[in-house]
This record gives C-alpha cells, sequence and structure tokens, in this order.
C-alpha cells in the first residue's frame, strides 16, 4: 500500500469516527442556525422575521427537551409548561427592572426557584398519577397566569412589560439579537449534551423503568420518589431557563402568550417528534412551531387566517398518533433505512455494469 493510499484510508476512518460521534448531529444543527445567522450578516436578504423564528423555536426545543425527560422517559403528564416559562421570563423582569442584579445573579435564582417549584410538584406526583396530575399541573399554571396578570408592578398586567436590556456585571447591555441568537444556539447545543447523557445514563433507564411500571421499578430497587422528583426538576430547571432565555431574545412578554394553549403545543411537539429522541423533539418543535413561525406566518393566507394553522397541527397529531405512534422520526428512520438499501443496491448494478458483470 502506498504513502497516498495509507493516508486517504486514513483520513476515511478518522471522519467515519467523527460522523458516528453522539455529538456529531448536535454540531451540525448548531451549525445550520449559524448558517441561518451568518447569510443574515452577509448582507443575503433573510427576513428579520424568519430569524426570529428559528431563535424562538430554539427556545422553545429546549422546552420541549425537558418536557421529554418528564413524559417520554418519567411517563408523567402535565399541563403546568406555560406557567413555569412565564414564571423564569418574569424572573428577569423583576431582578432586572426592580433589583437591577446581572443576568448570572438572575440565572442562579432562576435555577434555584426552578428546584423548588420542581421539588414541590414531585411531591404533590407522588400521591397524583395520570390525568389528576396534569389537572394539578394545569391548575398551578393558571394561578401563575393570573398572578402575572395582577401583580401590575412588576409584570405590567394584561399590557405586558419588558427590559431594556440585560445586566452584565453593573452594566446595562442592550444586546443585538445577532449576539443573543448566537448564545441561544451555543446553550441549545450544551442542553441536546445534557439531555442525551441524562438519557443513556442509569437515570433515563430508571426513569424508563419507572414510566413501564412502578411497581415492576421498585421491585428492581428504583426509588420512585427520587426519580419523580428529579423528573420534575429537570423539566421545571429547562422551563424556566427557557423562560430567561425568551425574555433576553425578546426583552417584551405578556400573561397571554403563557396559556394552556403553549402548555398543549409543547405537549404535541412532543409526542409529534418523538418523545423519547433528542431528533425527535427538534423536528417536532420545528412541526408545532417553526413552520408557523418561519413560514405561514409569511404567507397573507395563513396570516388572515390563523385558525388553519391550528387546524393543521391537530390533523398532524391525529396522523401521528394513529399511524405512528413513536412520532415523526421513526418514520424518517424507516425512510433512511429503505433509502440506504436502495443506494446499495444501485451501487451494487452500477458496479454489475461497469465490470460487465451479467445480472443472471
Amino acid at each position: 500500500m502506498t504513502y497516498k493510499s495509507e493516508m486517504k484510508q486514513l483520513r476515511k476512518q478518522r471522519w467515519h469516527s467523527v460522523k458516528n460521534h453522539p455529538y456529531f448531529g448536535f454540531l451540525i444543527i448548531v451549525f445550520l442556525m449559524f448558517a441561518v445567522q451568518l447569510l443574515r450578516l452577509m448582507g443575503v436578504d433573510v427576513p428579520v422575521a424568519v430569524l426570529r423564528a428559528f431563535g424562538s423555536t430554539m427556545i422553545f426545543t429546549i422546552i420541549a427537551l425537558g418536557f421529554s425527560i418528564l413524559l417520554g422517559y418519567g411517563g408523567l403528564a402535565s399541563l403546568g409548561t406555560a406557567g413555569f416559562v412565564g414564571l423564569g421570563a418574569y424572573f428577569v423582569v423583576y431582578f432586572t427592572n426592580q433589583l437591577g442584579l446581572s443576568i448570572f445573579l438572575t440565572i442562579i435564582a432562576v435555577v434555584i426557584g426552578a428546584i423548588i417549584l420542581g421539588t414541590v410538584v414531585g411531591f404533590i406526583s407522588l400521591r397524583i398519577e395520570g390525568m389528576y396530575l396534569a389537572i394539578i399541573t394545569l391548575g398551578l399554571s393558571e394561578i401563575l397566569n393570573e398572578v402575572f396578570k395582577r401583580a401590575t408592578d412588576i409584570t405590567g398586567g394584561t399590557t405586558g412589560e419588558g427590559i431594556d436590556g440585560i445586566i452584565l456585571f453593573k452594566n446595562v447591555l442592550s444586546l443585538s439579537h445577532n449576539t443573543i441568537f448566537i448564545f441561544i444556539s451555543i446553550f441549545l447545543f450544551f442542553i441536546m449534551v445534557l439531555t442525551m447523557n441524562i438519557m443513556k445514563s442509569p437515570t433515563g433507564r430508571a426513569l424508563l423503568a419507572m414510566r413501564n411500571s412502578s411497581s415492576a421499578a421498585q421491585a428492581m430497587g428504583v426509588s420512585i420518589f427520587r426519580y419523580r422528583l428529579l423528573a420534575f426538576i429537570v423539566s421545571t430547571v429547562y422551563a424556566m431557563l427557557a423562560g430567561v432565555l425568551y425574555m433576553s431574545y425578546w426583552s417584551f412578554t405578556i400573561p397571554s402568550t403563557w396559556t394552556l394553549g403553549f402548555s398543549l403545543n409543547i405537549l404535541a411537539a412532543v409526542i409529534v417528534g418523538g418523545s423519547q429522541s433528542i431528533y425527535g423533539i427538534i423536528l417536532g418543535t420545528f412541526m408545532i412551531f417553526g413552520l408557523d413561525l418561519a413560514v405561514f406566518k409569511q404567507i397573507d393566507f395563513f396570516v388572515n387566517n390563523p385558525a388553519i394553522t391550528i387546524v393543521l397541527n391537530g390533523v398532524l397529531i391525529i396522523v401521528v398518533v394513529m399511524f405512528y405512534p413513536g412520532g415523526l422520526i421513526r418514520l424518517v428512520q424507516t425512510l433512511g433505512v429503505k433509502l440506504k438499501i436502495l443506494i446499495q443496491k444501485l451501487k451494487k448494478k452500477w458496479r454489475d455494469y461497469k465490470y460487465g458483470i451479467d445480472a443472471e
């Protein structure tokens, strides 16, 4: 074997190892987000609304990833997601406008608050399951939404409240949407890595065992108390941190954003994409949120008839639940396998034709 062929073989092996790395797909997703941003900075006519839509979709993906740990792995239903995200957003408003604290201290406060809230809801889940747990979390979300409306000194009431910029140390900085977009992309990457490690760890396997059968999980030594609390804490931390990102990106929020409809859309995104797959959740979030924000809202017909989007989402949910209960990611994987087999057959036919091999 010549030196050139050895180097070629070595490069192929390196590329194969990089391509099969578990984080390679995450890097591709973040790179695509950077590419959209770079096209805008290079003067390509990428509509601002489309760019903002991608930013919002990434934030909603973080929420859905946390919800997948709760529902897809823990088997715990919750309809309180909207209230938790809104609480994270209003934490930023309060700590920035009222207390003048930096974004770093705000994030610490948000994480502590999320752990406390997740622990409380986790304790509730020890005594209540199924649709009753969903109703309890819905009630908690509605209580939070009423607080958002009534606490006018902090939230601005139904007219909403905004911030002038985030505080880094003692200086108020009005960071551009482009800068925050890049930060959200990087944060999404680390959240995907963290979520994958949770899913592939003994914690993920314990949550799956609890989801399949609480009695069997307890018989195998899985602590229902511990893992239910953990599932709710992780989901709540993700949701409230996403609220921080949302407020940092948009600099304004109103209570009507954080209603039952938002919680149901997050639930739909996880179900449609695939509740136990990170790529499925990304796909589902794009189908439920991204298409509407980046595509439909740029078309006059859908702008004038917003109910059509809701109908399309409803039809999508029905089709997925009936024919692809594992989510659209299962359909994508099936098509990928069939495409790979077809390509191999075409390659074989081409080699046979090239070297004159009779197919008979």
